[in-house]
């Protein structure tokens, strides 16, 4: 049996439906966020409340109110005299077809507001145990237990966003958004794992279990580690399949576009490096590290200013301290083995955690982030033209998701525009690659950017910059920035976009013993699988 929370007296589609709440409903079940359906014959208007407020019949009550001896005084006025409203905001529309409409009228005076059932919520936001795999389950409405899915086909059509201040759980929201991806093999996934935190077993804040399993270790045949710091995976209790090396070549000007902030380089230092680009080719930052005393002779064969090289080269120099990067003799074409091994893994469906170890600057994070991208998106690129000269089906290459963290130091206005990161954003699925973006200051992200996430998943936030910043271009923003201020700083979620039928906020799912079993499925060991592969 529903039970009935209150009844609509007024309201608009702009502003949302005024529901006064029964005298019987105790307030402390009613609160923003709270998933209900406004019943009426031919339609259930599935809502979101959005704000409350205190009323009463007539100002007098509140010049002189009862005290706590008056009880029956009290019980007299909360019939009828002193009551409680809420504003409802319809999202979405359920007709008696059990066809989901978009919100282009309301209901009728007096209609009952109810807690949404089980088969309501199945009906809306899909049902994980959909054969077809498309449905997974990230948590359940405020004050019930029915499952809220994300629809992962639409996940993977577009690039999307997860949002939240430190210390709200946004590894935690990523590792589970992965695994669901993962394990109904929806999008091979490429993570720049920088704290090392998805692979192997991470560290749980909280009282309970110090650890949980990582994506690895739950997906043991579906899930890969490349480490750029073998020993410090070793440590941890496992082993790298492979071990990251790349040459100087490698690294082109484009790669240190969005190190700007992180070198503080002038653009005239920039400008060296196009010169110098120019003349060499891909031997370009080999033969400014080799120069070191003759930087001056350097600078006047390629025609750019002394102090601009003498800057590239003093910021560029902490690279030859980066063990994973070796020179390649000058002139040769470098063998970039490590970047062919990763493709071989995506194409076998196998996901790529890379892990930095100890290596956790932002200086190396942001360098590698954008030089493996770099390369594996032009690898697609090729591929997807292929497919499209072909029509052939067995062609099609498979989704490609890449994870990023602090995804402000990639996509802030001036990065955005020139980096592999603003390009597959704004490209989205055309070659079926798109990013997750993980980031605490989703202010520092380039607008355009964010208006084209698909889907956001948003913890709490205060800036009242990120909290404008993450709700670009959503529908009934002031009532969704009450919603995003109430959320608990632990396990409350705001999810909007494509990928669901309407915004609403959930408490996410425990990453738990329960929900390893859920992933548990019958698997070939991995090294038997690489063992094939080469």
């Amino acid at each position: 049996m529903q039970r009935t929370l209150g009844t609509i007296i007024g309201g608009s589609l702009a502003d949302g439906l005024t529901m006064r709440v029964n005298a019987e409903t105790p307030l402390e079940i009613i609160r923003t966020g709270k998933f209900v359906s406004i019943v009426t014959p031919q339609y259930k208007f599935f809502s979101l409340i959005t704000d409350m407020r205190l009323e009463v019949s007539h100002p007098d009550i509140l010049l002189f109110p009862p005290g706590e001896h008056e009880q029956l005084l009290m019980s007299v006025l909360a019939l009828k005299d002193m009551y409680a409203t809420a504003v409802v905001r319809p999202m979405v529309v359920l007709n008696d077809r059990k066809q989901v409409l978009p919100v282009k009228i309301v209901p009728q005076h007096f209609s009952p507001v109810v807690e949404a059932q089980e088969e309501d919520i199945t009906t809306i936001f899909g049902d994980e145990r959909d054969p077809s795999g498309r449905y997974f389950a990230v948590g359940s409405p405020l004050g019930m237990k029915s499952p809220i899915c994300l629809d992962l086909e639409k996940i993977t059509e577009r690039s999307n966003g997860i949002f939240g201040k430190t210390g709200t759980g946004k590894t935690f929201l990523t590792r589970l958004v992965l695994a669901g991806l993962i394990k109904n093999n929806k999008a091979v996934c490429v993570i720049f794992d920088m704290h090392s935190e998805y692979g192997l077993q991470a560290r749980k804040e909280g009282n309970q279990e110090l650890f949980v399993k990582g994506l690895r270790t739950l997906f043991p045949d579906k899930v890969a580690i490349f480490s750029l710091d073998p020993l410090s995976t070793q440590r941890r209790g496992g082993s790298p399949d492979m071990v990251i090396s790349l040459s100087y070549q490698s690294i082109s000007v484009e790669d240190l576009l969005s190190l700007q902030e992180e070198l503080h380089l002038h653009s005239t230092a920039y400008e060296a490096a196009y010169l110098l680009s120019a003349r060499y080719k891909q031997d370009w930052l080999a033969v400014l590290l080799s120069h070191g005393e003759r930087l001056k002779d350097l600078a006047n064969d390629v025609g750019a200013h002394p102090e601009s090289i003498a800057a590239l080269y003093r910021k560029l120099k902490q690279i030859e301290r980066l063990p994973f990067f070796v020179p390649s003799p000058q002139g040769e074409e470098p063998s970039e083995n490590i970047i062919d091994r990763m493709m071989e893994f995506i194409d076998r469906g196998i996901s790529i955690i890379i892990e930095f170890g100890n290596y956790t600057s932002t200086f190396c994070y942001l360098l590698l982030a954008n030089l493996i991208t770099r390369k594996i998106h032009h690898m697609y690129t090729r591929k997807t033209e292929r497919f499209l000269g072909s029509h052939r089906k067995q062609d099609e290459p498979q989704k490609l998701m890449i994870v990023i963290e602090e995804a402000h130091k990639f996509l802030n206005s001036q990065a955005a525009r020139q980096t592999i990161f603003g390009t597959i954003a704004r490209e989205m699925r055309k070659y079926y690659v798109s990013l997750l973006v993980v980031d605490q200051r989703p202010s520092g992200i380039d607008p355009e950017i964010v208006s084209q996430l698909g889907t956001r998943i948003i913890a709490q936030l205060h800036d009242e910059k990120d909290i404008q910043s993450v709700l670009m271009g959503a529908h009934n923003i002031q009532q969704l920035r009450v919603v995003l201020s109430s959320l608990d700083s632990k396990k409350q979620v705001l999810l909007l976009g494509h990928a669901l039928a309407m915004p609403i906020v959930i408490e996410t799912r425990s990453y738990d013993d329960q929900f390893y079993q859920a992933m548990i499925q019958q698997v070939k060991p991995l090294h038997d699988m690489i063992n094939e592969i080469f």
